[in-house]
Order: structure tokens, then C-alpha cells, then sequence
């Protein structure tokens, strides 16, 4: 397993410093994306146009060297321009299947909000399943699999909030922020005669997330962290200012990203760090919080913090 760590640490790094040849300053962000393809999850990144979302997911596909899709919802878009479609050929008689933009690897689901429930919910059995089903015919997807979908969480008029069970198909939600001066200024002087993206070239393979993700599997967790994860879940469904506390899909999720972290911090076992610091990033998104609380300004990431600070951290075997 040591090897494996060893090797998983060089081809993350690597990964990583291609990414940061287009993209300035987001180096934890792009840890993060990191964490969630190596756990095998799907990222909803939720922030204003302009900042560097959909280059940071192709700067990603072309290191990795994976097929890529982008859909830009609007109220138009159907299920079946997402899934796919049978078309009659009149030359064999046959019906012949059309991949819709889902047929990929990395899918940038670009706002989500904007398109109809009957359009979100085509997504739900890829991202559940990694498959889809068109005219009882299932279709399974090409591996690895994952979904960035982005969000405005500015501008909410003409778009349709997406449902609990749509946001607990997603392992994290991240953003990315507006860059700083110093960041700005080296993108504006690494981008005004110079296109990066187009000249990067990949540094891994398909079958090298695939390993990663299996060695990830691998990674110890003692019963310890297991209860530590478990006492925190209670906790955000008796909380007093949580209407609706996190599913056990979701704590598995928060196991599932906290062995992908320690992989890439280089250990072959879970520390209760690893689930502090995904914490939020896992589970923020999943909460409701109560209407009184939401009067008082009270936020998922403040009731997360305090729930972190309340339950017990287990001591180190």
C-alpha cells in the first residue's frame, strides 16, 4: 500500500501543477475537484459567471485526457439532448441511438438552475447509476465518470431550484471565489498574448483515475472515525436550528472524500482531520435550515462549524 501511496501523491501532484498552468491561485479548489473525482463523486460549484469554472473543468479533462461535454441549460433544453434519443434509419429500418451530451466522462453541467425539474432529473440515475435508460434500453457510461454542475447564486429569477434529491447526488459544493490583486494581475499578464489551455497537454489517463480511485477504496478507516462521522450525522438532525438533517448517503459520501484526502496527504488511514476539513464542503448543501434561523441570518456553513466544535474528536490510536 505504501507504493500505491507513493505513486498516487506524484500523479496527483502532477495533475495539479498541470491545472495551475491556466489556472491562477484556486491550488485548494483544485484540491478539492481532486478529492471528489478520486472519491468518485460529483462537484455542483456554485458561483457568478466569468471567474474561471468552465476553464478550470477543461484544464482538468485535458490533464487527465478525458472526454468532454458541456451542457448549457436553459428552459429549453429537454431530457432527451442530456440522455440521448432513438432515431429511425430508414437505409436499415432500424431505430439507432444518438448519445446525448451525458455519453462523456467529465460533464460540465453548466447552470443547473436554469432548466426545467424534467431536464434536472435526467441526470439523477447517471450520477446514481452511471448509466441511463432511453426507451427501456439501458445505456451504461464511460468510466471514470463525473459531473461539475455550476449554479448562480446571484441571479434567481427564471430559474428553478434544484431538489433535495438532486443536491444529495452531489458529493460537495464548492466555490471558487474572486481572485485577489496579485492573482488578477498574473492573469492578466499570463493571458493577454498567450492561451495556456491550448497547449496543454495531458499528464495522466483514464485508467490512471480509475486506479486512483480504487487504491482510495483501499484506504483504512478505523471504527473510531466511522463513530466520529456517525455522532456528527446525528447531530444535524437534532439540531434546533436544522429542519432536515443529512441522509446516510451522505455521511457515506463524507467517509467516501475523507479516505480520497488522506490518500493524497499521502497515509493509508483516515484521521479525524480529514473529516473536519470536508465537513463543510460535503454537507453544507444538504441542510435546510429552519425559517426562524434563516430571520437570524444563520447559514449551513455556521451550524456546521458549531456541530464540528460540539461533538467529541476521538483520540488518536
Amino acid at each position: 500500500m505504501s507504493r500505491n501511496i507513493e505513486d498516487a501523491i506524484v500523479l496527483c501532484r502532477s495533475i495539479e501543477r498541470n491545472v495551475n498552468h491556466v489556472i491562477v491561485g484556486k491550488e485548494s479548489t483544485i484540491r478539492l475537484i481532486m478529492i471528489a473525482l478520486t472519491a468518485g463523486g460529483h462537484l455542483l460549484i456554485e458561483d457568478v459567471p466569468g471567474i474561471g469554472k468552465t476553464t478550470m473543468v477543461r484544464a482538468l479533462a485535458r490533464s487527465l485526457d478525458l472526454q468532454f461535454s458541456r451542457i448549457q441549460f436553459t428552459p429549453d433544453v429537454m431530457p432527451s439532448d442530456v440522455t440521448g434519443y432513438n432515431v429511425f434509419n430508414p437505409m436499415t429500418g432500424k431505430f439507432e441511438f444518438r448519445p446525448g451530451a451525458i455519453m462523456t466522462q467529465i460533464l460540465l453541467a453548466d447552470e443547473i438552475n436554469r432548466t426545467s425539474p424534467k431536464t434536472q432529473s435526467a441526470l439523477l440515475e447517471a450520477m446514481q447509476e452511471s448509466q441511463v435508460t432511453v426507451d427501456r434500453q439501458t445505456y451504461r457510461l464511460p468510466e471514470p465518470f463525473i459531473v461539475l454542475a455550476t449554479q448562480n447564486p446571484i441571479e434567481q429569477q427564471g430559474t428553478y431550484i434544484l431538489p433535495e434529491a438532486q443536491l444529495d447526488r452531489f458529493m460537495m459544493q464548492i466555490t471558487l471565489g474572486y481572485p485577489s490583486f496579485e492573482e488578477e494581475f498574473n492573469i492578466l499578464d499570463r493571458f493577454s498574448e498567450d492561451e495556456p489551455l491550448a497547449t496543454l497537454q495531458p499528464v495522466a489517463s483514464a485508467q490512471d483515475v480509475l486506479w486512483l480511485q480504487a487504491t482510495a477504496r483501499r484506504v483504512y478507516v478505523a471504527d473510531p472515525i466511522k463513530q466520529y462521522i456517525s455522532h456528527l450525522a446525528q447531530k444535524t438532525r437534532s439540531h434546533r436550528d436544522i429542519e432536515l438533517g443529512v441522509s446516510p448517503r451522505a455521511t457515506l459520501m463524507l467517509l467516501q472524500a475523507a479516505k480520497a484526502r488522506a490518500l493524497l496527504e499521502g497515509r493509508g488511514f483516515v484521521i479525524p482531520d480529514d473529516v473536519q476539513q470536508l465537513f463543510r464542503s460535503v454537507l453544507q448543501h444538504r441542510l435546510i435550515i429552519r425559517a426562524e434561523g434563516r430571520v437570524q441570518g444563520i447559514d449551513a456553513g455556521q451550524v456546521l462549524d458549531t456541530i464540528l466544535r460540539q461533538v467529541p474528536v476521538p483520540a488518536r490510536q
